[in-house]
């Protein structure tokens, strides 16, 4: 599980909730249901009606990455890559396809395949840069949805605002109904902000953080297939893997 996302939800709320009991208010003035359904049911219904359904399914699927493990790091990956190199120079293109059955990374498994096809460098790269590029495409449903929501949602709140406003209106001859009508329009606000810039927005960019690191993970093994292809000394490409790392930093 990614702590850092939990522990940012949990700070994100805290605060606010010490912060209105340090001026005085109470929490449950900020528990509004109608506020809550003010804004996220509108805010749900807006990017259900922006998005097709396959898309929508697409993201949600993608949402259990923002809570899911840490990112992995890249170093990892580099020695194992600098086997196959070395493999390569001892027995062959050919030999590789033994390794290229028991990758577990698919991504690995495929480069290794084209690999092991015979093509030449040029087409080997042209075919797993497309690839990557089409993946990340495909992964760009759900920082889109997000993003989508962080829009809607401050929005949202100030219709919420409105709403309750014009029902203190419609009761003003009866002042037991106007606290309500004034809270639900206030809070509806927060509610908004709050959802957009605590949770909507930063879930977004989380997402593209994890594709970007995905992507760079595939460029290095992309780089490192490329290098085997062409008989890179083993010690050269590990250089050259190496300055990844700097992009992940």
């Amino acid at each position: 599980m990614d702590v850092l996302t939990i522990i940012g939800l949990v700070v994100g709320a805290t605060c606010i909730v010490l912060g209105q009991t340090l001026e005085g208010g109470h929490v449950t003035s900020i528990l509004q249901p109608t506020a809550a359904i003010i804004v996220l049911g509108g805010t749900a219904g807006a990017v259900i009606t922006q998005f097709p359904l396959q898309d929508l399914r697409r993201a949600l699927r993608q949402s259990k990455l923002i809570f899911a493990g840490a990112m992995e790091p890249l170093e990892p990956m580099i020695p194992h890559l600098i086997d196959l190199a070395r493999k390569s120079r001892k027995e062959g293109l050919l030999a590789l396809e033994e390794d290229a059955d028991r990758a577990r990374d698919r991504f690995l498994r495929q480069a290794l395949l084209t690999l092991v096809d015979g093509v030449d460098t040029s087409t080997l790269r042209n075919v797993l840069s497309q690839v990557i590029e089409n993946e990340e495409d495909y992964q760009e449903c759900g920082p889109r949805m997000f993003d989508a929501a962080g829009g809607y949602a401050p929005t949202l709140g100030i219709l919420g605002a409105v709403l309750g406003l014009i029902h203190v209106m419609e009761n003003l001859s009866d002042p037991s109904k106007l606290g309500a009508g004034i809270a639900v329009a206030f809070v509806a606000t927060v509610y908004g902000v709050a959802s957009a810039n605590l949770v909507f927005l930063p879930f977004a960019s989380k997402l593209r953080m994890k594709i970007r690191h995905d992507s760079l993970r595939k460029e290095m093994i992309l780089e490192a297939i490329c290098c085997i292809q062409e008989g890179t000394n083993p010690q050269i490409l590990e250089k050259q893997l190496r300055t990844f790392l700097d992009q992940d930093a």
